[in-house]
């Protein structure tokens, strides 16, 4: 399953949003064919990460219907309403304990390339934090080595996984990893989504 590069790495899609802006399940939106999750997860299994995790929980039962997670290592968090913290949290007790570093992605963010993911993990192995460094500013996925998990599991809120990243400009071991192009795309409104649709085109 591994390439080499991702030996000893674990990817941890976030996709237990309740989409309550969009209001209906931004996992199964229909996207090139399939599901824009489906979409989110090809790009990670195509990167050859050694274990991946998907964390669930709003129209997770929809989503498991839908969508083949049978190679796929997946948690349903219950607490998701309460931001991606806890989903960082339901996911960590999930990876493996010989697993040394997390890239942690969006499962609503489509656009990820496979060489963003290799060029992230390349980047960061030998840093706490890494960050992808776009053209327009910084952006998922993000990789943390094992000794930010517990770190990770103290954080609260949706936003509070880029207090950690700022922490760079404090000293912290912090690194940023150059990526080409503009910051991929997520998908938050109707609006975000029918903007993804044409960039797709």
């Amino acid at each position: 399953m591994s390439d080499g590069l991702h030996d000893g790495v674990a990817a941890l899609v976030l996709a237990a949003g309740a989409s309550r802006r969009l209001g209906t399940p931004k996992q199964l939106l229909d996207y090139r064919g399939g599901t824009l999750l489906d979409a989110t997860l090809a790009t990670v299994r195509a990167a050859g990460f050694e274990q991946v995790v998907v964390a669930l929980g709003g129209a997770a039962d929809q989503v498991r219907d839908r969508l083949d997670l049978g190679d796929l290592d997946v948690v349903v968090n219950p607490d998701f309403a309460d931001g991606c913290a806890t989903s960082i949290r339901s996911g960590l007790d999930h990876v493996h304990p010989a697993m040394h570093g997390l890239v942690l992605l969006l499962g609503d963010q489509p656009g990820v390339t496979v060489d963003a993911i290799v060029a992230l993990v390349a980047g960061s192995r030998c840093h706490e934090v890494g960050v992808c460094s776009y053209d327009d500013g910084l952006g998922h996925p993000l990789w943390f080595d094992r000794s930010m998990w517990e770190t990770l599991r103290g954080l609260h809120g949706d936003k509070a996984v880029w207090k950690l990243v700022d922490a760079g400009e404090a000293g912290a071991d912090v690194v940023r990893v150059q990526v080409p192009g503009a910051v991929p795309r997520d998908v938050d409104t109707w609006e975000d989504y029918q903007a993804l649709l044409r960039e797709a085109e």
